[in-house]
């Protein structure tokens, strides 16, 4: 199992790395490297003495979606000015020295941390750095040269981001969310074949698993927050601003659902393992449990048929209960991991809902309000 999980881990980067979205990334960002050398050379007084800036400058602003790739060029550019000024504080003062470069260095450091230049703060002591000891009697025409260079790079590369605009990372995301979803089927799947195997069971990566699915559901966030940016200022994304609205909302279902697995896995593993605060599961809901949560997992890993397998879950799930109902009266006793499972179970098929039953219950409600309302009218003087 963790073997395909490694492979299955690398199989994912390598498609990654290699997807069309990042294959446009890595030749646009060549081709404004190329086009910021080629020009380098012709910028006017002591610029052109320092060329290998402009490439530079063009690397710092490419980055994947248009709003990102000019922030960071103007906070680099800031960042830059802000150590050139340090830097040329030093020489109209006590000029350069052991001391006044670690002293102009540190402040350059302070100054970072304001958090006033985001991702330009780590230039500012580069750059004072580098006048006082690349510039040294030149720092004048280095420090020209150095910006003037690094703005002609950042600008070449932003032209080349608005001429191939990228494409809204949207796909991506939904891509992702996706997989995570078939994750969550995954788990229950697992969940439902350890509680056929004998007890205790042996097949037990489902609890190892289970709290990796807070931390993927974070990530899936970032990448939605990545995928509205990329949608701000994109020509190739005018239309259909509320794209990623569905995406938000299946994104909300499926944290909801996976927390519903986690206290699914967490209720058994704790019976499992005979925690001091677990309940023991009664022989007689392993095969109901397992078929319930087999169920819900095919519901929830739908491609097609939705209608038909949520009713073959509720008929699972009910079944589920009417067993712990009967077994508790029996026993006469609490069957804590039966019943939290089954209501867990019974959460996630009410999330997983077909949207005409939804809509039709949500009709039904007003038309019994609206009925209630009419009774009260009537009885009113």
């Amino acid at each position: 199992m963790g073997e395909r999980a490694s492979l299955q881990s690398i199989r994912s980067s390598v498609r990654g790395a290699v997807a069309r979205a990042r294959l446009l990334f890595a030749f646009k960002t060549a081709l404004a490297v190329g086009i910021a050398w080629s020009i380098a050379p012709l910028m006017p007084g002591a610029a052109d003495q320092y060329p290998y800036y402009a490439p530079f400058g063009a690397l710092i602003s490419m980055y994947p979606t248009l709003m990102s790739s000019a922030r960071s060029s103007l906070q680099t550019l800031l960042g830059l000015g802000a150590g050139v000024g340090l830097a040329a504080l030093v020489l109209l003062t006590v000029g350069p020295s052991l001391w006044s470069i670690v002293a102009v260095v540190g402040l350059g450091t302070l100054i970072s941390g304001t958090g006033w230049f985001g991702i330009g703060k780590e230039y500012i002591p580069m750059a004072a750095l580098f006048v006082l000891i690349i510039g040294g009697s030149d720092a004048e025409d280095y420090s020209f040269g150095y910006v003037t260079q690094t703005a002609v790079g950042a600008m070449v590369g932003l032209a080349v981001n608005l001429i191939i605009p990228p494409a809204p990372l949207v796909s991506e995301a939904a891509a992702q969310i996706d997989a995570f979803q078939q994750r969550l089927a995954v788990h229950l799947h697992d969940i439902g074949d350890a509680l056929t195997e004998s007890w205790p069971p042996t097949h037990d990566e489902w609890m190892r698993d289970a709290s990796a699915l807070a931390e993927t559901s974070r990530s899936l966030r970032g990448a939605l927050s990545e995928a509205d940016e990329s949608r701000r200022g994109n020509p190739r994304a005018r239309r259909g601003r509320g794209d990623t609205e569905h995406e938000h909302a299946r994104l909300e279902m499926l944290d909801s659902i996976a927390h519903q697995i986690r206290d699914i896995a967490g209720c058994l593993s704790d019976t499992i393992s005979q925690r001091p605060v677990a309940f023991p599961l009664d022989p007689a809901l392993e095969q109901p449990l397992s078929r319930a949560c087999h169920a819900v997992a095919e519901l929830l890993d739908a491609d097609e048929h939705p209608d038909d397998l949520h009713a073959e879950a509720s008929v699972a799930v009910d079944e589920l209960l009417r067993t712990v109902h009967s077994r508790s009266i029996e026993s006469d006793s609490v069957l804590g991991p039966g019943v939290l499972s089954a209501m867990h179970l019974q959460r996630i098929l009410l999330m997983l809902e077909p949207a005409e039953e939804t809509a039709g219950k949500a009709v039904e409600k007003t038309a019994e309000k609206g009925g209630e309302a009419s009774s009260e009218d009537q009885r009113s003087p």
